[in-house]
Formats: C-alpha cells, structure tokens, sequence
C-alpha cells in the first residue's frame, strides 16, 4: 500500500470517527414527563420531546423541564392572626408547570420563585385572619392561599393546583384558654339541658295533677296502685294513709249527727299489719 492511500485511510477513518462524535453529542433523550426546551445561539427554538431527537452540537443548548407535579413543602413559622394570636404555621404547595417555555425563560428558578412567593402569601393571609377562622374554616383559607399564589406563577406558566396548611402549633397559654372554654362551654350545656328537663318534667306533672283531680276515680286508682307497690317491697310495717274524699265524707257525718243531739265516736285508729 502506497503513502498516499494509506494517507487517505486514515483521513477517511477520521472523518468517520468525528461524524460518529458529531452525531453523539447532537442525540438528545427525553422522558415522557419531560420536556426539552431548546437555545440555539441564545435564541430559544421551542419545546422538544418526549423521545430521542437531534440538536446541533456546539452551537444548541437544551435545558430539561420536570411537567409532573412538583410538592414543595413550606417549613414552619410564625404568624401572627388579626386577633393578635402567634401561631406556628407548615403548608404544601402542589404545582405542575404547564409551559416549559415560559417557566425556563420567565423567571430564573421557577421552584425558589415558588417558594418566596408562597411562604410570603401565606404570612399574609394569615395575618388577615381570625384564629377561630384557621382553626374552624381552613378549606377558605386554604382556597384564598391558592388563589393568590397561582395569580403570581400564572405568568410563568406554572399552575397551583392545591395549597394546605397542615399543622397549626398554639402557645401552651392559648391551649389553656381554649381547654377553659370548652369545659365552660360544656357545663353551660349541660345546665341548659337540665333545665329543660326540669321544664318539662314540671309540665307533665302539672297535666298529671289536672287529671287526678277533674278526675276522682284515678286519684282511687293510683291510691291502690301505690299500696301495691309498697306491698311488694319487704317492709315490717306499712302505715295506710286515708284518702282526702273520706275524710271529707266523714267530717260531713259527724257534723250531721252533731247537729242532731247525737253522740259522736271517733272513728277507731287504722291497725297495723303484721310483720312478715
């Protein structure tokens, strides 16, 4: 073999081998949850993938963008209500980016612009509300955290699709104060209950009594359902108590036979019964 061809083998081999360079360092892969946004001499050229394409080398750059949802967590703090009350607030923010382009050419980190913005609205709304209100109503809260950090990132092309506060730590003065109320609140029910008790006991014992008395066969009737409760008890000794209708009738005799001249005997003392 001649200088001169084997001078062409190897210009031949080298051009093969910096094509198969070439070719390498233009193959880019992407996920199908990614997307890659390309620059071309500093000029964005859109969005590429999902799968395998080709970029120039040297002259495009591609920056990947994660498009699932993304839970950014807000570290614990503290906030103070509109009632004057610090608490120690943790949120979660989920957000999904929507425009690759927008979010990579918009801002300069999309995730710690996220995390300002969120942690800063969250003081603030806060700051405008009630304990009571965080404590009772946190889907509101939580729905007008949403909506004013979804405001800021709509330009970006990032979407908030939920905001929720987790945990909400009291100082130990506050938890005393609530645990006093709620043992207040308690006994304030139970006092109200009872006295509707009593009220309605009052009005049934007061239709019972309008009864017996329109009614003097029912007062006898419960005069002998008494006796025979008190016969089944084991008692020594039971002591019969005379019904008002005749001791009225009695009186009423005695005062007749009175008037007549008679003699008046007193009726003789109820006997006791004998002892079981």
């Amino acid at each position: 073999m001649t200088p001169l061809i084997s001078l062409v083998v190897c210009l031949v081999g080298v051009a093969l081998l910096l094509s198969v360079i070439f070719a390498g360092a233009g193959i880019r892969i992407v996920q199908e949850y990614e997307r890659g946004v390309v620059f071309r001499l500093g000029r964005v050229q859109g969005a590429k993938g999902p799968g395998l394409f080709v970029v120039v080398p040297w002259a495009d750059r591609m920056q990947k963008v994660d498009l699932r949802v993304v839970t950014l967590d807000l570290p614990s703090q503290e906030c103070i209500t509109i009632d004057n009350v610090t608490v120690r607030v943790n949120a979660v923010v989920f957000y999904q980016i929507l425009d690759p382009v927008r979010a990579v050419i918009s801002v300069q980190d999309y995730r710690g612009s996220i995390f300002q913005i969120a942690q800063t609205t969250l003081r603030s709304v806060l700051g405008q509300s009630e304990l009571d209100d965080l404590l009772a109503h946190r889907d509101k809260i939580n729905l007008r955290l949403r909506e004013i950090i979804d405001q800021g990132t709509e330009a970006w092309g990032i979407q908030v699709g939920t905001v929720e506060v987790k945990d909400v730590e009291l100082p130990q003065s506050m938890q005393r104060a609530m645990a006093r109320q709620a043992e207040a609140e308690r006994e304030r029910r139970a006092k109200v209950i009872h006295a509707e008790g009593e009220a309605a006991a009052s009005q049934q014992l007061a239709q019972a009594a309008n009864t017996l008395s329109n009614q003097p066969g029912a007062l006898q009737l419960r005069y002998l359902q008494t006796l025979t409760e008190i016969g089944v008890e084991h008692n020594t000794t039971i002591v019969f108590p005379m019904p008002i209708d005749m001791m009225e009738g009695l009186s009423s005799m005695l005062h007749v036979r009175g008037a007549q001249g008679g003699s008046v005997v007193a009726p003789p003392a109820p006997a006791p019964l004998p002892e079981h």
